[in-house]
Order: structure tokens, then sequence, then C-alpha cells
């Protein structure tokens, strides 16, 4: 309190395609049509890509860096060994011609590792990183003055207006924007986003918003808050920064935490040595009465005891949300950022003209940049879909998926490879009366469907559905206890487990935990509200997961890989693709372990089948530290299954941000290279690749090619004109865009001991992307970064939250628990789907 006596005095005293990118080896192939690479394309595809959007992420590139021919000043100190001569290559004319696809020669990236390539000689020195982040710097200062920045961001309400979410939180839309080289030159990527700030209100109203609990506040007045609704309120408010309406000043605060007692017991030492109480204070300097006696106070020192009723605290705008948002809230911040392709493009342009845009403010013109403010053309091709294989038993055995949107149905047809669920059981958890008597008819149109899919459920279940009520979820010992009973009441021998629920429920976790590490059984989770319909689709749906658990898959490719790409693959060497992910816990989560999760597939040709690893690790760290050893298990998993070693590894690693790939693929390389090593006489060549979706480009078709509120068709490859200048990287858009605008993948290699050609790798990827289990449509990303994200996730639901829960230093580094281990019956099983 004397702190903010003395910073009041302080206040107040102060108050006066023609052409695409390949790698180096695609020149030997460009000059014959061989029918295997490259007869799937369709004619070239003119496609504008503008400067950005995308919610969260991003969308497009307005590229217009026209000071190319100019020699940059020395902005920033260089190391003697950066040459000063930065003049910077040439950009391409839009829609100009390159000829061959050819013409772009990279360096080469085979070498022996660790040893680092060879410098490569190029026309013109590239612009340093830090000349780039300066240049940068300056066109963000316009922006900076007039919006909300927030990291890359910047947020207004003239960009659409804020919205309340709910919770205490506004959305707000704005736009991302960032300088990237590019082969066109230095290019402005410019994004639409959308994200969650703490609305501007009193800290009291804010907490009624937020907490259930605060709402009826009149009881409050009498009662003080229990111990854990103050570390609820405590959570809600640490490290905000607020301001006072007591009194006029400009002074900004940050929550530190609550006081341990409630206001009126609080006592502070005045400037005569004296103590004060803090009510009184109030009412003798500002007259004003202190009405929530019984609320504790803020704390907004870390060191002294300096305390600011809430119900005079106001929260600071441009503040973002960093809890985790509801499902609701979730939802509403979608909507605000689904827009579809026309209009995208509509907001990206009014930024680029605004007077709020990166091209707003005076500073570029004073360093000579000039912005265009038109969005990039350039052109992309179309791959073609490939033909697919089904079941035998089926009437259609076989199909090309030649709609627009490239999904097929199983009307007529059967999964490629079925299984036979001979034992399973139903569980139920809570339910009204009405909803609980649908599990008989659930139990028969389920194993219909399976039927009609060439999927075997057997028709009864091994002892009669098992109801429960919701509160078992939340109780870890019961909820074991209760599925160990139903598993031994099977004979030990149950293939499959049911759980249907009334709703969403954190106890879902616990169950994944317990099935999966301490009994062995696969489960299927659904909800009593996709009971009621019991749709056709929602059942399709759920037997094709229960199909992929427990050992099936849906689909193959009928033109195997050898075939496709002969020159690489050949079906008596197998090869395996690999995936990697991490998943991370909430920004505001301090302690608990980030989770590693490596898949790798096991059957050749079809490869089709992933067998997972799973590892918790030091929070927050992005590489992987044990991946030597989960490399090493899934290659005996393979070895197993095929009774030899793979040939070929293609490794796609997913989460890594531009500023990580040398160390991530130096250390990450390392430790595939170390694992194949503790094989006897065995270095196969392996392709490193990074898969990116959270990136800040979006491809929209031109008017004359489709309509102008459609998503460029799936297989649109882009390779040229928007990418690295030097490196082997290439976007694709493998999926359809139903709702918002379609977000292409960013596919950049790394490290390239196979020598793939870039029809080569584009066309691997898109065909992988047909062959994801759970769904009959490509999917956005490579399958194998799609199961290793599953699998992460899943992975993070083992962590015990129970060991989470102690006090941990905010100096030390927390150390991860160990997973626990995946039963033997299941290991080997997709149960992460």
């Amino acid at each position: 309190m004397e702190e903010e006596k003395q910073q009041e005095e302080k206040s107040n005293t102060n108050n006066n395609k023609t052409s695409t990118k390949c790698s180096p080896r695609t020149s030997s192939y460009r000059g014959s049509e061989t029918a295997f690479t490259y007869h799937h394309h369709h004619h070239q595809q003119l496609i504008q890509n503008p400067y950005g959007y995308g919610y969260g992420y991003g969308f497009g590139f307005g590229f217009g860096y026209t000071n190319q021919y100019q020699t940059f000043p020395a902005l920033l100190p260089l190391p003697p060994t950066i040459p000063l001569h930065l003049s910077v290559a040439p950009c391409f004319p839009q829609n100009h011609g390159f000829g061959s696809r050819t013409h772009f020669k990279k360096p080469t990236r085979n070498h022996n590792y660790p040893v680092p390539p060879a410098p490569v000689e190029y026309d013109s020195t590239p612009l340093p990183q830090e000349y780039i982040h300066a240049l940068d710097v300056v066109l963000r200062e316009g922006p900076t003055e007039k919006c909300i920045p927030s990291g890359r961001s910047f947020y207004s309400s003239s960009v659409g207006g804020a919205k309340e979410i709910g919770g205490g939180a506004i959305a707000l839309r704005g736009f991302f924007q960032s300088l990237r080289p590019t082969q066109q030159g230095l290019a402005l990527n410019v994004d639409f986003s959308v994200t969650a700030f703490h609305e501007s209100i009193g800290v009291i109203p804010y907490l009624q918003k937020r907490l259930d609990f605060m709402r009826d506040l009149s009881c409050k007045r009498a009662l003080s808050l229990t111990s854990e609704e103050k570390d609820e309120v405590e959570k809600a408010l640490k490290n905000m920064r607020v301001f006072v309406c007591h009194r006029e000043t400009m002074q900004r605060y940050r929550v530190y935490g609550l006081t341990e007692k409630v206001t009126e017991d609080l006592w502070f030492p005045d400037r005569d040595g004296t103590s004060m109480r803090l009510t009184s204070y109030f009412k003798e300097q500002y007259g004003y009465d202190i009405q929530y006696m019984n609320l504790p106070c803020l704390q907004i020192s870390r060191r002294k005891p300096c305390y600011l009723p809430m119900e005079l605290c106001v929260i600071c705008e441009g503040q973002k949300f960093l809890g985790k948002l509801s499902d609701d809230q979730t939802a509403k911040i979608l909507k605000m950022g689904c827009q579809r392709p026309k209009e995208r493009r509509a907001i990206i342009d009014k930024v680029m003209k605004g007077s709020f845009g990166p091209a707003s403010g005076d500073q570029g013109k004073e360093f000579k940049l000039r912005v265009s403010k038109e969005m990039t053309r350039l052109t992309g091709r179309i791959l073609q879909p490939p033909k697919l294989k089904l079941g035998n038993g089926g009437n259609v055995r076989n199909l090309t998926p030649f709609r627009n949107d490239r999904q097929w149905n199983l009307l007529d047809s059967h999964v490629f490879e079925s299984t036979r669920v001979e034992r399973w059981a139903i569980m139920s958890f809570g339910g009204t009366h009405e909803q609980k008597s649908t599990i008989g008819k659930f139990t028969n149109h389920l194993s219909q469907r399976c039927q009609h899919l060439g999927i075997y459920l057997h028709k009864n279940t091994v002892v009669e559905p098992i109801y429960e009520p919701m509160h078992v979820l939340g109780n870890p010992k019961l909820l074991e206890s209760k599925l160990k009973k139903i598993y031994n009441s099977s004979s030990g021998n149950l293939q499959l487990l049911v759980c249907v629920m009334e709703r969403k429920h954190k106890g879902y976790a616990d169950l994944k935990r317990i099935a999966e590490t301490r009994i062995g059984i696969v489960s299927q989770c659904c909800l009593y509200s996709n009971l009621e319909k019991m749709s056709s689709q929602f059942l399709a749906n759920l037997a094709l997961k229960i199909n992929a658990k427990v050992g099936g898959c849906t689909v193959a490719l009928y033109n195997t890989l050898p075939s496709q790409i002969p020159r690489l693959f050949r079906q008596e060497d197998p090869v395996i693709f690999m995936g990697a992910d991490v998943t991370h816990p909430h920004p505001l989560d301090d302690s608990t372990p980030s989770v590693a999760a490596v898949v790798g597939s096991v059957n050749w040709p079809a490869s089709n089948k992933y067998v997972s690893r799973m590892r918790s690790q030091t929070h927050r760290q992005e590489i992987i530290e044990d991946l030597c050893n989960m490399v090493t298990e899934i290659l005996e998993d393979f070895l197993h299954e095929l009774s030899k070693l793979p040939t070929r590894i293609v490794f796609f690693r997913d989460g890594v941000s531009e500023t990580q790939f040398h160390k991530v693929m130096h250390e990450e390389l390392k430790a595939i290279k170390e694992a194949c090593s503790r094989f006897s006489d065995y270095a196969p060549p392996i392709t490193f690749a990074v898969v990116q979706k959270r990136h800040h480009t979006r491809l929209f078709p031109t008017e004359n090619q489709l309509p102008p509120d459609e998503n460029v068709s799936p297989g649109t490859v882009v390779d040229s004109v928007i990418v690295h200048p030097r490196e082997f990287d290439f976007y694709l858009c493998s999926h359809w865009g139903v709702k918002g605008t379609s977000r292409p993948i960013h596919y950049h290699v790394l490290w390239d001991e196979n020598k793939f050609t870039s029809d080569e790798v584009q066309k691997l990827v898109y065909n992988l992307c047909y062959t994801f289990v759970r769904c009959t449509k490509p999917v956005s990303i490579v399958p194998p970064v799609y199961y290793a994200h599953l699998a992460a996730y899943r992975g993070s639901l083992y962590l015990d939250r129970s060991d989470l829960s102690i006090t941990i230093s905010r100096d030390s580094i927390p150390k991860a628990m160990p997973l626990p281990k995946l039963s033997e019956n299941i290991r080997k099983l997709m149960f992460y789907c």
C-alpha cells in the first residue's frame, strides 16, 4: 500500500508456374514423357496467392518488394565474414515464363552426414536474416502505431469489429504480416487473423463472466471464497495488467497474485510507522467505502505488500487471452475466421489498401521500400487422383475419385482389409432413461452397418450392456475397477469396448489410459447425442474407426508405390514412412511434460498400417529427446512384420518452425542414423522433410478458372515463385475446403539422400493422403504426420495429473515423468485413431 501511495504521488508530479521448382535431379527425367511421372498432371491452372490470410494461421502472400536492384545500407553491424554487397536478385515478372522446370538449380542436399554441405555459388548474395528482420521492423512500424500488436499480428476493430465470445473474452479480427525471401525477391506475407483478448471491463464484472461461482456476488459480501475458489480466481487474474479507477493515473499494474487475507483484514505500515487499515485508507483518502470486504485484494508487487481492491481495478485493453477456450468460445472464434475465398480475399485487399495496414506508414518510403498492393499471380498444377483399391467382397472393387471434392463412398463397396470382432461389450456413462433405451437399437444398427462395409461385428455383446453414472468417469480408481470387471467377465478376451457418454468429460483421459495401459482393451467412445439421430454416416464413421483400431484398413492404392515411382521404389525392397510430432501443454501450464510420438508404416507396398511409440519429455522441448530408441523399436517391428529392414526411410516431421529447421534436422537426423547403426551393416538413405500447417499462405483461383468463391482443387501444388529461393519446398493442397478457405500444407525437404525429384515427392505425398483410415476422402496432411499427431495427443492423456500437481520452482526445469507402458496386446494396433 505504501508503494501505491508513492506511485500516486509520482504520477501526479509527472502529470504535465509456367515453371515449377525441382530438385537438382529432375533434369534427367524432364526430357522424356515417362508415363509414371507426368501424365497425371492437369493442364496447368493459374492460381492467385494473396498477401496472406487465415484464422489463427494466415493466408497467402502479397508479394511486392520492388527495390531489388538497389544496394542496401548497412542497417545492422555485420560480422567481417559476411560480404557487404547486398543487392537482391531481380524478381520474376508476374506470369513470366521460365521454360523448362529444370531452370531452377538447387544446391545438393545429399552429403555424408554429419559433414556440412559445401558452399554453393549463387548469382547474387542473399540478404542476411538480420537485414530481413530490420526491414520487417520498418514495415511493422505503421500498423504498430494504429493497432494492437500481438506477436507478428495486429488487431483492430477497423478490420471487422470486436465480438464478445463469453467468459470475459472478446474476439478481434486483424492481420498477420511478415517479410520473407522467395524466388521473386522479398515478399510481404499478409494474413487475415482472429484471436481472443480479455475484455476491458472491471475485474469484478470480468470474474462474474468467467467463473460460475462468482456470478452471484450478493452472497460473497458475507462469505469468503473457499481455497479452491480463490485458486481459480488467482489463476484467472495472474500476470494480467490492470489500471485503477479511483484516481486519475496512466500507471498500469501487473497482478502477481491475491492477498492471503480478505480486504477487511488487511493492514499496511504508514509513513509514520503506524499500521493503517486498508479500508480506512480508501475511506479517508478517496471517500470510498469498499463494498466487497470478504474478497481478497490484488497483490501488484512481487516483493512489497502493495494491495489494490478488486472492485477498483479495470482490465487493460489489448491483452491476449491465453487461457484455454471453452468449446463454445472456440466455435465462435472459428466462425469469425471462417470466410470463403472471395470474402477473405476482400478482407486482405482492405487491409493492404487501408489506413492501418502494412503500406500505411511513411517508414517504408524513408527506406525507399515500395510494397505492391496486388496479390502475386502464379501458375500451379493439379495432380490427378490415384486409383484406389477396395475390398474383394463388394460390388465395386476399385475406383478413381473424380468428384470435385475427391470424395468417394462405400455404398457398394467393402473396406480393403476387414477384421472380425467376435467379443465386444458396451458401457454407458450417464444418460436419461430414454437415451439408455436406444442402446439395443444402436447395437443392431452398428452391427448391420459394419456388415455392409465388409466388417464382421458380432450382433450380440459378450455381456449385457453395463450402465454407470457419469461420476464414475471422475473417479479413476472406481473406473479402473469397473473396466476390470467387464474385462474379466469376458474371460479376459475382449476385443473392443464401446463407451457411450452423456457428454464430454475429463474422465475420457483416464478411461483411455486405464484401458490401454492397465488392462489392454481397445475402446471406442461416442456421445448419446449422436445416437439420437443414428445416421448412416455416423455409423459408417464409427465402423471405419473400429476396423482400423482392431487391425484393418479402409483403402489401398490400386497402383502400388513401386509401380508409380519405379526409379526409387521396388516391390522387393520395402520402404518405411515415418511421422513425428511433439505435443506441448497449454501456454499457461509451466510444468506438464511435452509428449513426443513417432509412427512408422509396417506393411509394404500398401504402407497404410502404422505402429507408434510415445514418450514424455522435458516441458516445451521441441527436439525429440528419445528419438533414437523410438526409431529403433519401430524398425524392429518392421523387421518382425516383413522379415527385412526397410531399404529407404522417408521421415516426415511436424510442428517445426523455420528458426528450428537446422537444429531439428541436425539432432534428429543424427538420432535416426544412430538407430540404424544398431543393426548390423545397415545404413539406408534417408529423406527428412518438415511438414508445416500453421503458416500464413493461401491460394486463390483466378476468376477464369473456378467460381470466385470456390477453393482450389484437391491436388493443387505450387513449387515456384513464392517458395524459398534456394531450398527444396512446395505447397500442396490435397483436400477439398468444405468451410472457409483451404490452407495448403508446406512441405520442406531438409535432407534428401534418396534423391527425389519434385514430381516424385509431390506424387508420393498426394497419393498417401488418400490412404488415411478414418475417412473416404484425401486428408489435408500426409498420414504419417496425422497419425503422429493423434498418437502424441493420446500420449498426453496418459500423463497422471496427480503427479503434476506438485509445486515447482520458477527456476527449475520440470522433470518429465515417464508414460505408462502400453499393454502388449494393443501395442502394434492403431488404437490411437
